[in-house]
């Protein structure tokens, strides 16, 4: 195959992240088949698992800056991408290379094709993903591999995984039609990561669903292990809530150095403090501040209203542009956010039909927060453009609702800030 034949095949499956999958579409038995096929490559890495609602991609992030400053080859499997499908798959922080996609995608293909029958009973293009990503690490060697879950835990095609150690981070509404409506059942189903034997460190302090966690990890026979103490290391992420991510990270190195890797506090100091990770709340300029983030459910636009207020406060001019999916809670985002920002300008990213129309977001502000201006663009590239044009010194504009967004409009925003300065 050719790259771009590669790329054809794959996004010619069913893609959940486009068309919202239902519970029935969640299921491993196809996964398993599928990773037969390839001859199980799962089964020949060392790994860590992560799920949950908020900060799986910044603990993975941070876990993976630690261990490369500790000298380890690092696989490192996140979704979705910003601007790249590469970037779900990158080794020591560089994306799997389009001749390595197009190879892998060679072996992929005749085990997809040989499922035969219709779209419903084949591989999926997560499902596919997941596969990519296990046969990279593998060629590439890595010494470990860290892997999170695209959706929920239990039924997510990456937990067909045999990990080292499983992290759960957080517990919140959301993905509720597949999930469950309380934070108990979508505990349960982040719980089904959780393995015999096992250990799984946890950040869900809530009552509810701690509760659910631990019955689980009994259950299997493990214990889950949560981090305490002060946290002493400087950290390259903004925001409270990324200190108790990166706790987490900190908490799991203790438990991969039992298990045989070595990982010194100087490592843990390095890796914490050099991280990045894309449009998490990522002050792209100060003057304007600009910010870029991909806040896409309720608990994550909590963390961005808080971390605008605790850490950049602005007495200038507040706008945001925004775009979500419509199997988000956008009602409760807006009344979050509201009280952070002046001045929306909604709009809409790429031609996903799982974006809420920019005019129902306005009338759901107008309900929620009447005094607050709002604008519409039919696009995401104008919508910035307008928000840029109205933005002087000392004002703030962010951009934030969807991961898609912010994919959408990274390049453009840093162009303009370039061009600024």
């Amino acid at each position: 195959m050719t790259y771009d034949e590669a790329i054809a095949f794959w996004f010619g499956s069913i893609n959940y992240e486009v068309r919202s999958a239902t519970p029935e579409d969640l299921k491993l038995e196809r996964m398993r088949a599928f990773l037969r096929g390839l001859g199980d490559p799962h089964h020949r890495l060392r790994l860590v698992h992560i799920t949950g609602t908020k900060g799986k991609g910044s603990t993975a992030a941070m876990l993976g800056a630690v261990l490369q400053a500790a000298g380890y080859r690092v696989g490192l499997f996140t979704s979705p991408h910003l601007v790249h499908v590469e970037e779900r798959m990158q080794v020591d922080g560089v994306p799997i290379r389009r001749g390595e996609l197009a190879a892998l995608m060679d072996q992929i293909a005749p085990v997809v094709r040989a499922f035969g029958g219709g779209p419903e009973s084949t591989p999926t293009f997560f499902e596919i993903s997941t596969a990519l990503g296990f046969l990279h690490f593998v060629q590439r060697r890595v010494d470990i591999a860290i892997v999170e879950v695209g959706l929920g835990g239990r039924f997510d095609s990456t937990n067909v995984c045999q990990p080292l150690v499983s992290i759960i981070t957080t517990v919140g509404l959301d993905h509720m039609a597949q999930l469950g409506n309380t934070v108990e059942e979508i505990a349960y189903q982040k719980a089904g990561i959780i393995k015999r034997g096992v250990p799984v460190v946890s950040g869900v302090w809530e009552p509810a669903p701690r509760q659910v966690i631990e019955t689980v990890a009994r259950d299997v026979g493990t214990v889950v292990q949560m981090p305490a103490g002060a946290f002493d290391y400087e950290l390259g992420l903004l925001g409270t809530h990324q200190i108790e991510n990166a706790k987490l990270a900190v908490k799991t190195v203790e438990l991969l150095n039992l298990k045989g890797f070595t990982i010194s506090p100087a490592a843990v100091a390095r890796g914490l403090k050099s991280v990045q990770w894309p449009c998490r709340i990522e002050v792209v300029a100060r003057n304007p501040h600009v910010i870029l983030d991909c806040a896409h459910n309720l608990p994550s636009a909590q963390a961005l209203a808080d971390t605008l207020t605790e850490s950049l406060p602005v007495t200038g001019h507040k706008a945001v542009v925004f775009a979500v999916s419509s199997d988000k809670d956008y009602p409760a985002m807006l009344r979050m956010l509201a009280p952070c920002f002046d001045e929306f300008y909604f709009t809409k990213y790429g031609i996903n039909p799982r974006c809420v129309p920019p005019e129902k977001l306005a009338e759901v502000l107008q309900q929620i927060a009447p005094e607050k201006c709002f604008r519409t663009y039919p696009d995401a590239p104008s919508a910035w453009q307008a928000a840029w044009i109205a933005t002087g010194p000392g004002d703030l504009v962010c951009v934030t609702g969807s991961v898609f967004l912010a994919g959408e409009l990274h390049e453009a925003v840093r162009r303009c800030v370039r061009g600024h300065n």
